[in-house]
């Protein structure tokens, strides 16, 4: 089984996002973290539609990839706070009233 230099290095597995931090954080990438659900599925719908483009140069890919990736991870995280938020208002509502 063939490891990735970075985990090589780092002695652990690491996701694209975490070589990302790892390398110095793209300016873009401080920006994904600020953007609502519905533009970070918006943009990752963007960046998926120009992967799929026949003459996309694989620099560009790589980073559009990395981009996409951001993009569903923001996505991924609002609606784990979202999900958490429910739960806790569901416990509180249904919790007795003393």
């Amino acid at each position: 089984m063939h490891e990735s230099p970075a985990k090589r290095r780092s002695g652990s597995a690491t996701t694209p996002a975490e070589a990302l931090a790892a390398a110095g954080n793209p300016d873009w990438l401080a920006d994904v973290a600020g953007l609502s659900f519905q533009e970070a599925r918006t943009a990752l719908q963007l960046a998926m539609a120009r992967l799929q483009a026949d003459d996309l140069e694989v620099e560009e890919m790589a980073g559009l990839y990395q981009r996409a990736e951001a993009y569903a991870n923001r996505c991924e995280a609002v609606l784990q706070r979202v999900e958490q938020e429910v739960i806790e208002w569901e416990a509180r509502s249904t919790s007795p009233s003393p």
